[in-house]
């Protein structure tokens, strides 16, 4: 799991643009397989979960409802049976996208100079704490 093609996925709280949990997955793996690592990085369970495309399951959503959470997942275009999704809402992972995006203005992370895995999540994690810092010092 370590090297140039490891992706990082994160869970966000109310604000949209903090990140809570971080977690590493090998490049070539789907998204949707790190998804219970995700869910067990936090200490309760989101109230919302908004995800894209790749999350479309039966098991994550079911997942999702059993732990109290509503799915809003949009649904993958050759599925039978098409979920609905509040637009208003699902907008909201504009947010999450820009958070990646600014996590990304990192040049380290950007760019994954790190070869170990422990190393590339160490520099995600001191990255996601700058924004941190930043929502601290503004309230």
């Amino acid at each position: 799991m370590a090297g140039f093609t490891s992706e990082y996925l994160a869970g966000f709280n109310r604000n949209p643009q903090l990140p809570i949990g971080i977690i590493l997955s090998p490049g070539e793996a789907h998204d949707s397989t790190a998804y219970a690592d995700l869910m067990e990085e936090r200490d309760s369970d989101p109230g919302i979960l908004l995800a894209d495309r790749g999350y479309d399951s039966d098991a994550i959503r079911q997942d999702a409802r059993d732990r109290g959470t509503i799915p809003e997942i949009p649904t993958k275009r050759n599925r039978r049976i098409q979920h609905s999704v509040d637009r208003p809402l699902y907008t909201l992972r504009n947010r999450i996208e820009r958070c990646f995006n600014k996590l990304k203005n990192s040049r380290r992370i950007a760019t994954r100079y790190d070869q170990t895995a422990s190393s590339f999540l160490g520099f995600t994690l001191l990255a996601s704490i700058r924004l941190w810092f930043r929502f601290v010092h503004a309230s």
